[in-house]
């Protein structure tokens, strides 16, 4: 099977890949319902700003991104060289993704927001940090 993106993939990776969710993922849904339960309220993918932040407190300023990290790099410049097939499409797109994520930073760090990013492994494992870094921020 030939992918829309002009390489050779199987069908069934094809069904895998489709089923991965950029919106909603369950680390977001884990952050913002111990963000909730804690009496914070917030938007969510705020579509007028860069990036689509994941988490908006639009009062304080703040915007929470919770990076994949697959697609947006973590340790890419070692995991780069572990892509075992369509090595140019995979690298091209996990690098402008990364691109785009410091465009979007420096548009609305421009606009005078704070941003905290964190990896989706950290959300999993760490959630009270994340959470202690967020209240700091909304002091």
């Amino acid at each position: 099977m030939i992918s829309k993106h002009g390489f050779e993939t199987t069908e069934l990776r094809s069904l895998q890949m489709s089923k991965i969710r950029s919106q909603n993922t369950k680390p977001e849904i884990l952050l913002r319902k111990a963000l909730w339960k804690l009496g914070y309220r917030y938007r969510i993918h705020a579509a007028n700003l860069p990036g689509k932040p994941d988490i908006l407190f639009k009062a304080k300023k703040l915007v929470i991104f919770i990076d994949g990290t697959f697609w947006h790099g973590y340790k890419w410049h070692e995991k780069k060289f572990k892509i075992n097939s369509n090595i140019e499409y995979w690298t091209n797109k996990i690098e402008k993704n990364m691109d785009r994520d410091v465009q979007n930073q420096t548009k609305l760090l421009a606009l005078g927001y704070s941003v905290l990013r964190f990896w989706d492994f950290e959300v999993k494992k760490n959630i009270g940090d994340c959470i202690v870094k967020i209240q700091q921020c909304l002091k």
